[in-house]
């Protein structure tokens, strides 16, 4: 069994950005919807058990609800982070994560 977490793909990331309702999701098809449904509400076995079907989802779905900068990430992923001072789309970013700030607008607020 591999250990590594799934490479999140553009579509991946979108779909579960438009589950939480976040700038730069795409409403996926139905059983998409219903999938990440099941997965956000699993326990952890059964996290595991969709998981191991679903690995790609499992991964942006956790990246989304447990790492601190999550959404950033999976909005960088899909595209769609923009800095919110200056507009660019260039990475890295910083700042919180429902503020994003490209690099330079950082340095320059602080």
């Amino acid at each position: 069994m591999s250990t590594q977490t799934p490479a999140i793909t553009k579509d991946t990331a979108r779909h579960v950005l438009w589950h939480y309702g976040r700038e730069g999701g795409f409403q996926p098809g139905s059983f998409t919807r219903r999938l990440m449904e099941a997965m956000d509400a699993a326990d952890i076995v059964n996290l595991a058990i969709l998981g191991s079907v679903y690995p790609e989802l499992a991964a942006a779905l956790y990246t989304a609800k447990n790492e601190p900068n999550g959404i950033a990430e999976l909005q960088r992923i899909a595209g769609g982070l923009r800095c919110i001072r200056c507009k660019d789309t260039d990475g890295p970013f910083g700042g919180a994560p429902q503020q994003p700030l490209c690099e330079p607008c950082l340095k320059a607020a602080s």
